[in-house]
Order: C-alpha cells, then sequence, then structure tokens
C-alpha cells in the first residue's frame, strides 16, 4: 500500500473511533422507529415501560446474547455509562476494522515477481511496460526486420504481444 493509501487509512480509523467513542454519547435516547412502531397500540408510563394496551412489543423477550459483555452499546463491568459507551464504540469499531482487514488480506492479490521477457526468456517482453518481443525480450530500439527501420523506444520487434512494432515514421 503507498504512503497516501495508509494515510487515507489511518485517518479513517480515526475519524470512526472518534465517532464511536465520543459522539456516540450524545446520540438520542428516544426509541428508534423500530421501537415505536412495536410500541403503537400500547400505553407507556414516563420512564417506557408498557403498562398496558395491545402492541407487539409486549411479546418481546431477553435476547440469547443479552449476557455478553457489548451487549445493550456498553461494556459489561464498566458502571461509568460514558465510559461505558464510548468503549464499546471503540471496541466495535476496532473489531470491524480487524475482520476487514483480515479478509482484505487473505483476498489480496498475490502477483508474483516482476520479470521481464529477457528473464523469462519468451518472445512476449514485458507487458507492463508495453514492450513487445521479438525473442530477445524487448528492450531498446531495434531494427525492424521487415521495413529495415529503426523501431520505437521499448518495442522489441513484432511480438505478438504488440501485434507487431511500429517504425518511427508510423509504418
Amino acid at each position: 500500500m503507498s504512503r497516501r493509501g495508509w494515510g487515507f487509512f489511518v485517518g479513517g480509523l480515526l475519524v470512526a473511533l472518534l465517532l464511536a467513542g465520543v459522539v456516540s454519547n450524545y446520540a438520542s435516547s428516544h426509541p428508534d422507529g423500530l421501537d415505536s412502531s412495536l410500541r403503537e397500540g400500547c400505553t407507556v408510563d414516563a420512564e417506557g415501560e408498557i403498562t398496558g394496551g395491545s402492541c407487539p412489543a409486549q411479546r418481546e423477550r431477553d435476547h440469547e446474547l443479552g449476557d455478553s459483555p457489548l451487549a445493550d452499546y456498553g461494556v459489561r463491568g464498566v458502571d461509568n455509562d460514558f465510559l461505558s459507551t464510548g468503549l464499546s464504540g471503540v471496541l466495535g469499531v476496532l473489531l470491524t476494522f480487524a475482520v476487514g482487514g483480515g479478509v482484505c488480506w487473505l483476498l489480496r492479490r498475490r502477483d508474483p515477481q516482476p520479470t521481464t521477457g529477457a528473464a523469462r526468456g519468451d518472445a512476449f517482453g514485458d507487458a507492463r511496460s508495453g514492450a513487445a518481443g521479438d525473442g530477445t525480450g524487448g528492450g531498446p530500439a531495434a531494427d525492424d526486420p521487415v521495413t529495415g527501420r529503426r523501431a520505437a523506444s521499448g518495442a522489441g520487434g513484432g511480438g505478438p504481444a504488440s501485434g507487431g512494432a511500429r517504425a518511427v515514421d508510423g509504418r
């Protein structure tokens, strides 16, 4: 990864950590749209507890992972709510970046060491530099065997990769 790529990655990670660790504490404490719609038809007291009526939220039950260390947007065992929520967000971001980075690392393209046509001994030259091969593996300008003219710099003279080297005057 280039230096600029690493800077972008680290900058994104720092912004995500700031948002998760600090800004998440200022999120609304009111129920979101899903919670609100599930409570329609029920009577709710000032503390948010259902006291009557009929709504889907009355059938709610505890989640099987409700005892996990990061349940309910906090860290179990940390008594300070601000710190607990922030720490939970930071741990979530780090875990997400670690899993995503691990997947990218596993799926990354693993190119072999770049070699030139001369090192490979084939007639194609180095496809990355645009050099065509003539059996020598590309390289400096050479005489075109058909026209006898000097080929363009880097063209090795008529290998299949280029469809034929062009002379300097365009023939």
